[in-house]
């Protein structure tokens, strides 16, 4: 490499073919010890914009490219790895270091909501997008 443009191609193709598809498989204990050196790894970026995005896109129906984060403002249904189905609109201020909590409909209260999780992003198996 001697130009910056070269130098600059070459991390963004780092950050795009090694780092991303690193975080969207690596596990939430990975990604924790990855957050705490995030800065030396990944620059001076933001690791909620950044790693815990690129983490959650696993699941695309669950992220906003346009927020760089959890999307809020669709309905989906979580399958968890021990069978269970969760239904609600996710809390992207809750949901943090890798753990998804859910607002869902109170079945024994109509109109009233009830947190649900925190669901690690390990115990995830998939995120399905509900039509309004």
């Amino acid at each position: 490499m001697k130009t910056f443009q070269e130098l600059a191609a070459s991390r963004r193709a780092w950050i795009d073919q090694i780092l991303k598809p690193w975080c969207q498989s690596a596990s939430r204990k990975e990604l924790l010890q990855a957050e705490q050196e995030w800065t030396d790894v990944a620059g001076k970026v933001d690791p909620n914009k950044t790693l815990w995005f690129w983490a959650w896109s696993r699941f695309p129906e669950l992220v906003s490219p346009e927020l760089t984060g959890i999307d809020e403002t669709g309905e989906i249904t979580v399958r968890l790895d021990d069978g269970r189905c969760m239904t609600g609109y996710p809390d992207a201020r809750e949901s943090l270091h890798g753990e998804l909590v859910l607002v869902c409909r109170d079945p024994e209260r109509p109109g009233r909501s009830v947190m649900e999780g925190p669901f690690s992003l390990d115990n995830v198996e998939g995120v399905l997008s509900n039509p309004r």
